[in-house]
């Protein structure tokens, strides 16, 4: 899909920026920080997308809505 290669391109490019910015430093946690930085906005503008309604954002994504709700609460999105 086009679009998968678009939203790889994007990581791709602010990984290689983050990395550059390090300037010699050591990174940690990158991992997580990435995983962070794009399931908060993929959460939000999917319960955005259908008008708040867990049941439907659950099964775009494709997560359990338990699941979805954790993530919800973890990301501090009510």
């Amino acid at each position: 899909m086009k679009q998968d290669n678009e939203i790889a391109h994007c990581v791709r490019r602010a990984l290689e920026s983050y990395f550059k910015d390090l300037d010699g430093e050591k990174p940690g946690a990158v991992y997580e920080m990435v995983m962070n930085s794009v399931e908060r906005p993929l959460i939000a503008f999917t319960l955005e997308h259908t008008r708040g309604n867990q049941t439907q954002a659950a099964e775009i994504l494709g997560l359990n809505r338990n699941t979805l709700r954790k993530k919800i609460n973890h990301h501090g999105l009510k």
